[in-house]
């Protein structure tokens, strides 16, 4: 049974093959159970024995190492939030010293103390596998040039999206982002069949194609491999219909492990969270109560094979359902639904609950405007108010521009039921965004 559940050889699979980690991808469900157990014990005497923090928290909710008898006890281990990587920074939440280390990854810090994040070589593999294991279950296959445009550096986009990509075997193009029009030029003259971007990016890029009279659709793009931001299926249609490819949604965060803790299969019906390496579950964001399968909560993960930074419990603050049912890809792994927002994104508009990607869903689509955006929030009172600030297609009078304007309030108030101000730009006015779309401008006064 172990050397099933363990499937030592993560070999890259035949170009036949339905999956790239047959073994593990269609495990029975008791059977990653059992893994899902046995790693969870290890994960959690990891922390307690390397991790003070860790160790002083589970001792103060009352549970030990050798208490994890089933995987219900995972609702006993206390909660871990993005503050406890700034407020222990730069290394305190790590379980191994930095000489057993091989890499270190940051967030850009901008609102703080950045996240330091921390891999051993084995966590660089495993990374790697599940990577590639991603990029499988998108589309991709041995052998085909992968333009790589998330960005490099302390971003875990880039040299995730990498680092996996050569585990697959495919042939990397790391271009990071930036320099647009050589972005273009590349994918075209390599003959990229795969692109690995921000959703918003990718927009950026197949924008700057047309303005160029270069049609990347009669390329040879394919697949798209799209995360590191919200996006909705709006927004994914809108993709593919002016680049040509099946628009595939990826998951990470740098906290858990960076890009390729979950990914959409072919069906594209939520994405696979990979179990053998994470345990999933939603929460009420208010009160910390498990929800029920199919009910919306806030993402949590636990990371069960994590050697530097092992995870108890991190709240994501995405919000999304997940769901066990078989998949018609085979594969056992269950689905996270799509991320519908963050909880610490979503705003109160005149006491209707409105998430950025709602605004989005609305917008993308809707006649005479280009898919790019702000959402502009002050605070009037005790109350938030909306400004949406979209931007007229090219070519479209500036006279029409108050019909336009119109035309969005009306159908942001019917379809979500707020009223926002409406501002129409000129065609390239709204920023571009070479990694994480910047979609919020908070101007509402700091709490002191």
């Amino acid at each position: 049974m172990a050397a099933v559940l363990e499937e030592k050889s993560l070999s890259v699979a035949a170009p036949t093959r339905r999956h790239l980690h047959p073994g593990m991808e269609t495990l029975p469900r008791e059977q990653l159970a059992a893994l899902q157990l046995t790693r969870l014990r290890e994960t959690v005497r990891n922390a307690w024995d390397h991790v003070p923090m860790q160790r002083a928290r589970l001792a103060a909710a009352g549970v030990r190492p050798e208490d994890i008898r089933t995987l219900a006890d995972l609702k006993r281990l206390p909660f871990t939030v993005k503050t406890d990587l700034r407020d222990h920074y730069p290394y305190g939440m790590f379980a191994r010293p930095l000489d057993q280390l091989a890499r270190l990854h940051a967030s850009s810090g901008t609102t703080g103390k950045p996240t330091v994040v921390g891999y051993t070589q084995q966590d660089i593999s495993t990374w790697a596998d599940l990577m590639a294991r991603s990029l499988y279950s998108a589309g991709a296959r041995r052998g085909d040039v992968i333009h790589n445009a998330y960005g490099y550096g302390l971003f875990t986009g880039g040299l995730g999206a990498h680092y996996g990509a050569e585990r697959l075997g495919g042939v990397v193009v790391p271009m990071s982002g930036g320099s647009t029009e050589r972005q273009v030029a590349l994918i075209m003259d390599f003959r990229a069949r795969v692109l690995c971007a921000t959703p918003s990016y990718a927009l950026a890029i197949a924008e700057v194609a047309e303005s160029q009279g270069v049609d990347l659709r009669k390329g040879a793009l394919r697949v798209g491999l799209f995360g590191a931001e919200p996006w909705s299926n709006a927004m994914r249609a809108e993709i593919e219909a002016r680049l040509g490819v099946k628009a595939v949604d990826i998951y990470g965060l740098s906290e858990i492990m960076g890009p390729g803790v979950a990914c959409e299969c072919e069906c594209r019906n939520g994405l696979h969270g990979w179990e053998d390496h994470f345990l999933f579950e939603t929460i009420d964001p208010d009160t910390g109560r498990p929800m029920p399968e199919g009910e919306a909560g806030e993402l949590v993960i636990t990371t069960l094979t994590k050697q530097a930074l092992p995870m108890l419990r991190y709240r994501t603050r995405d919000i999304t359902r997940l769901a066990t049912a078989p998949c018609d890809c085979g594969r056992t792994h269950l689905r996270i639904l799509r991320i519908t927002g963050r909880n610490d994104d979503m705003l109160i508009i005149r006491g209707v609950n409105v998430y950025p990607s709602q605004i989005e869903a609305v917008l993308i689509g809707l006649p005479a405007i280009a898919p790019h955006y702000q959402i502009v929030v002050q605070r009037r009172g005790s109350l938030d108010e909306v400004e949406v600030e979209v931007e007229a297609l090219p070519g479209i009078p500036q006279d029409e521009f108050g019909a336009i304007a119109h035309s969005v309030a009306h159908h942001i108030k019917s379809m979500i039921g707020i009223s926002a101000g409406i501002t129409v730009k000129l065609p390239g006015e709204i920023p571009r965004s070479q990694g994480k779309a910047v979609r919020v401008r908070d101007l509402r006064p700091k709490a002191q």
